[in-house]
């Protein structure tokens, strides 16, 4: 075996790992898939072993490519940890959007909080969704977000890069008075005939209400209709009271005055959600945040999958696996 593989070839490995399509990954890594189709026969011909099965509908990674990938993950980030040491890494502010205070983003940025030192700076910021938040980071008034990097444009999202870090539990908020409100899991087929709020005319957060249309699709369950984006925790616990919705939401969310959070089953409903981050950039409080979600995956089982869950499309028709 070459012991000096060219890191360039473990980007290329690692990029279509993620994907599952050499299109996807061309794409995410500016080169033509020809180009990347030649860099992964090299690598296989340097490790002398087959990293892809390749059919007409679908790229999965062979027991040697599975075996790989934590190792080009690794060699990896020791290459932008060098380029980062002898890059005078900014330290100015990084600028953190984790959507709400109550979010999988706010943990993750509380638990780099305890991990970075007092000259790094990790300023909250709180955008109602990743659609949004996404034109924010091409623009560079962001740096860091978090959501279902699936339900994106794919020209935004090749323009990224992201890494799965947590399956979010779906559930729904219920007013305490609801019928349904006294059990403690609500099975999906109990909720038709419902009427649910998702975020519907709110371009900020295309991509949840995109996971809600699949999930109610033929479940007899309807979607609110179109509001307009709703500002802040306060003004969303007011419009919500006000109109008597029932909320399709994460197991991670706001408590809401007189309702209940309900965790929905049969099947259990999953929101893949990643990190997200511009580009290029290269900060030590980056390095922590992925520090710290990949601390909490472990100590609280972030990615574990319960059999038979639900999970929106492409992401259940070609698997979810971590990004960059």
């Amino acid at each position: 075996m070459n012991r000096d593989i060219e890191p360039r070839l473990l980007r290329a490995f690692t990029a279509v790992a993620d994907e599952l399509h050499f299109t996807r990954a061309a794409a995410r890594l500016y080169v033509a898939q020809q180009a990347l189709s030649r860099d992964i026969r090299r690598l296989e011909r340097e490790l002398g072993a087959e990293l892809f099965v390749r059919t007409t509908r679908q790229v999965a990674l062979t027991a040697a490519g599975e075996r790989l990938l934590p190792y080009a993950r690794r060699v990896l980030q020791a290459q932008d940890d060098l380029a980062a040491a002898f890059s005078g890494a900014e330290r100015r502010p990084l600028l953190v959007d984790v959507s709400a205070p109550v979010s999988t983003g706010s943990q993750v940025l509380a638990e780099a909080r305890r991990r970075i030192g007092p000259e790094t700076e990790l300023v909250a910021r709180f955008h109602s969704g990743l659609a949004g938040a996404a034109a924010e980071l091409l623009a560079g008034r962001l740096d860091v977000s978090f959501g279902r990097v699936r339900g994106l444009d794919p020209a935004v999202l090749a323009r990224l890069d992201h890494r799965l870090i947590r399956y979010e539990r779906i559930a729904v908020v219920l007013r305490e008075d609801h019928p349904l409100a006294r059990f403690e899991e609500i099975p999906l087929s109990a909720l038709a005939g419902e009427t649910l709020y998702a975020a519907a005319g709110n371009d900020t957060t295309t991509e949840w209400t995109d996971l809600a249309a699949q999930l109610f699709a033929g479940r007899g369950i309807a979607m609110a209709e179109p509001f307009p984006e709703i500002d802040g925790d306060e003004e969303f616990i007011r419009v919500v009271t006000k109109r008597r919705w029932s909320v399709l939401a994460s197991e991670v969310f706001t408590q809401l005055p007189g309702a209940v959070l309900r965790p929905l089953t049969e099947p259990v409903p999953l929101s893949p959600v990643s990190i997200v981050w511009r580009r290029g950039l290269a900060h030590p409080g980056l390095d922590a945040l992925h520090a710290a979600a990949r601390a909490l995956a472990t100590t609280s089982g972030w990615l574990h999958r319960p059999p038979g869950a639900w999970l929106p499309r492409p992401e259940a028709d070609h698997g979810v696996s971590g990004g960059s």
